[in-house]
């Protein structure tokens, strides 16, 4: 199963446009279809951002997207400390791969990552859609 780490962006614009690329990634984890990784750091950033008053987020939305990921997330301890983004607030995401040996961190902002790290490549939620799940949408 292709595991990946999705930076703070990417569930944002999951819940803001429910058409897009980033929504189509959360459906396919709710189908068991990906296995999203994530950290205590991590969700709690995700916590504080989907409940800033800019987004407009409904309440209902954003515990229903938090419990999602809690229940179907791929919880991962104790990750290394890693210091290779721009901006070290970042580097959860990469930590967080690398602990659980993703395959990808799908981000909005791949300028601000490395474009790999190990094995886990730095993707757009278009590249990630479009590299996975292509041919799939090439069968039907």
């Amino acid at each position: 199963m292709i595991r990946f780490v999705l930076d703070t962006n990417i569930v944002v614009s999951a819940l803001l446009q429910p058409l897009g690329p980033s929504a189509r990634i959360l459906v396919l984890v709710l189908s068991d279809a990906i296995q999203l990784c994530v950290t205590g750091a991590i969700y709690a950033e995700y916590e504080e951002v989907l409940r800033r008053p800019r987004f407009r987020l409904d309440e209902n939305v954003i515990a229903a997207a938090l419990e999602a990921i809690r229940l179907k997330g791929l919880w991962v301890k104790s990750p290394p400390t890693i210091r290779v983004c721009p901006d070290p607030d970042d580097d959860i995401f990469v930590e967080c791969a690398a602990a659980a040996e993703a395959d990808y961190v799908v981000t909005g902002n791949v300028k601000h990552f490395p474009s790999a790290w190990g094995k886990t490549r730095v993707v757009t939620p278009r590249q990630f859609v479009d590299a996975e799940f292509s041919e799939e949408q090439d069968a039907r």
